[in-house]
């Protein structure tokens, strides 16, 4: 074929998208898996002709010029009062392309589309590979997007994984090509991507995470945020600093393998030290940590484009001034732990209605100014013997047992993979026959594994799951003594159910999501479900109530009948106190965030149940005294 002949097919192609888009993938599809790229090829083909018959219909790209953000959405306290504005991509500032540190731009190229300054708009090898991905697994594992094809998906088409959308972008993707150059379309993109946390664009998203303009991020900077596009709040460092670190080493790989640095700088780059910044996202917010919260439940429910974007208004189950009052009491109590000696440098709080499943306060940390990581939602941490009331209703709801039967406290081994599991009680003594009121008053270790062997750690994962706990539990010997991790939240809102003899609700942060026009989104009006045996829910409670009464709680005493457990883990790395009354439950957590030790002898009984108490006696102030109902109401199971 002649030059010329070359010259006039390449200019046709220029000027016609389409044609040249179908031919593209004409030639990569050639000769591979046969039955599939035919198949693939004629619905291409066909959906190229639809997409030309509407070709003028598609959106005007050159509105990327004069892009406006969208309408706000407003989230309220229960009693109506603002706490925060989320602006959507209000929370911007747009910087030229040279005003962006070259590490940033070849970072983001390379992870999301190396071939960015070869293609136009489409790379037709991605879209097979991921349309051969795709076929193969019978859902979307791949996508084959480039960056332009991204901006043009973010700001004009719906973002449904649908086969005429993916057509659209592409037009559009050439169109964009077309009208912009190379530099001015990775300019746009790097400022109007998403970055987590509400951040667009690489200059905000530059000073909150790292407190520096995007002009002077380094290497090791730019590759971790390069990173974070791919799952922005799940990867964030902020929430996830270990996913975060091995999504960086991803990108530097890649960097590597397109020859574009070296591996020692790789290497080096890995190495060092990041100094963050902090969430700036929302610090107007009246209530920083309930924010983040109830946007991460928002975003569960309608996705983050509408959350940011919708104009939604939201209404959330927090009283402001109790909330200010939970928070007082956390920064109260942590300055009487370290003026004790107890070495923790955070706290989380969690209280939650058991009528209704409301959180009605919930503190993240200790200063969220110093700290924006929020401990009540998302640290997983050991509850140690503070697990072990869900072992004790199972055996409760067996039928088998009552508060008054009789278990063995004295030695006992069980096969743990290639060893023997020998469980100890906290002080190394054996007590011999002992009530389970006492063995759970006093915590002792040994029954509580006996319990969980002789019911089944299964059904007591699956009460777990009954009552709402997310998080992964293995079964493991050891599990009755807290060999699992889960959060403040968690706690909080399985031990409502239990305050409420076996009646649950999904535990949330929302009462009711409106549009601007006031259409409800959103209802959360309990619904409650009896879930769990009331005889065994209220012989729970009578045996809970002994553990504040005579066990290892006293310190949590109030003026009311008030039930709940201690939780210290070995070597004093969490400790807890959980415990409710019919009308509100509270987890309190203490530790610290590098899992060192509190401090020899911190146990859940001396710190922390009077943390609990000074909050519980300040947040039924004027509440009336109820009486858990006792077991007698209830037919025992048999």
């Amino acid at each position: 074929m002649s030059s010329n002949t070359l010259r006039q097919k390449r200019q046709t192609s220029d000027q016609d998208p389409l044609l040249h888009f179908a031919g593209a993938v004409g030639k990569v599809t050639g000769g591979t898996l046969l039955g599939m790229t035919m198949l693939i090829s004629s619905v291409f083909a066909g959906g190229l002709v639809g997409l030309a018959i509407s070709f003028r219909n598609l959106p005007d790209v050159r509105v990327l010029r004069s892009y406006a953000p969208t309408e706000t959405t407003h989230i309220y306290d229960i009693k109506g009062k603002l706490i925060a504005s989320l602006h959507g991509e209000a929370n911007r500032e747009v910087v030229p392309l040279d005003k962006i540190s070259p590490h940033l731009k070849r970072a983001v190229i390379a992870i999301e589309d190396s071939h960015f300054y070869q293609h136009h708009g489409v790379n037709p090898g991605a879209v097979v590979r991921a349309l051969r991905a795709n076929w193969s697994e019978g859902r979307t594992v791949e996508g084959g997007s480039t960056l332009t094809m991204q901006l043009v998906k973010n700001l004009f088409l719906n973002p449904k994984q649908a086969f005429s959308r993916k057509l659209a972008e592409s037009v559009l993707s050439m169109r964009v090509e077309q009208i912009f150059t190379k530099d001015q379309i990775l300019e746009m993109y790097l400022n109007q991507v998403y970055w987590g946390h509400n951040t667009y664009g690489a200059e905000t998203a530059a000073q909150s995470y790292f407190g520096k303009s995007a002009a002077d991020l380094t290497l090791a900077e730019s590759t971790m945020m390069a990173g974070l596009i791919q799952a922005p709040e799940n990867l964030s460092p902020f929430v996830n600093l270990k996913a975060a670190k091995q999504r960086q080493q991803e990108v530097l790989n890649r960097m590597v393998d397109l020859k574009w640095i070296t591996a020692s700088e790789a290497s080096e780059a890995l190495k060092q030290p990041i100094k963050f910044g902090k969430i700036t996202s929302f610090q107007t917010s009246q209530i920083p940590y309930l924010t983040e919260a109830t946007v991460q439940e928002l975003t569960r429910k309608f996705g983050r484009d509408a959350v940011l974007k919708g104009g939604m208004r939201v209404q959330t189950t927090i009283d402001t001034k109790f909330q200010r009052m939970a928070e007082d009491v956390v920064k109260a109590g942590h300055e009487s732990l370290l003026a004790q000696g107890v070495y923790a440098d955070q706290m989380a709080l969690v209280a939650v209605d058991p009528r209704t499943h409301f959180v009605k306060a919930m503190v993240g940390g200790v200063d969220y100014r110093k700290s924006q990581y929020n401990r009540a939602i998302q640290a997983l941490r050991q509850p140690g013997s503070a697990f072990k009331p869900f072992v004790y209703y199972a055996a409760f709801a067996s039928g088998k047992y009552s508060p008054d039967s009789t278990v063995d406290d004295s030695p006992v081994g069980y096969p743990d993979g290639y060893e023997m599991y020998y469980p100890q009680n906290y002080d190394g003594s054996f007590s011999g026959p002992i009530s389970i009121r006492h063995a759970l008053a006093v915590s002792r270790n040994v029954p509580a594994v006996k319990l969980g062997q002789e019911v089944g750690l299964n059904k007591v994962i699956d009460i777990c799951r009954t009552l709402g706990i997310r998080s992964p539990i293995e079964p493991v010997v050891s599990l009755p003594l807290g060999a699992v991790d889960l959060t403040p939240l968690e706690m909080a809102g399985a031990f409502a159910t239990f305050a409420s003899n076996g009646w649950y609700s999904e535990t949330t942060f929302i009462v009711q999501v409106t549009d601007s026009s006031g259409n409800v989104l959103l209802d959360n009006t309990p619904k409650p479900q009896l879930v769990l045996d009331p005889w065994a829910a209220a012989a729970l409670n009578s045996t809970l109530q002994s553990v504040i009464e005579s066990g290892t709680a006293t310190s949590a005493a109030l003026d009311r009948p008030a039930a709940g457990k201690t939780g210290t883990t070995s070597s004093e790395r969490d400790i807890w106190f959980v415990g409710y009354v019919p009308q509100l439950a509270t987890a309190v957590w203490v530790g610290n965030d590098d899992y060192s030790p509190i401090g020899y002898g911190a146990t859940g009984g001396t710190y922390v149940a009077p943390i609990w108490r000074n909050f519980m006696q300040r947040a039924l102030q004027g509440v009336p005294v109820e009486n858990f109902r006792p077991a007698s109401d209830f037919p025992r199971p048999q």
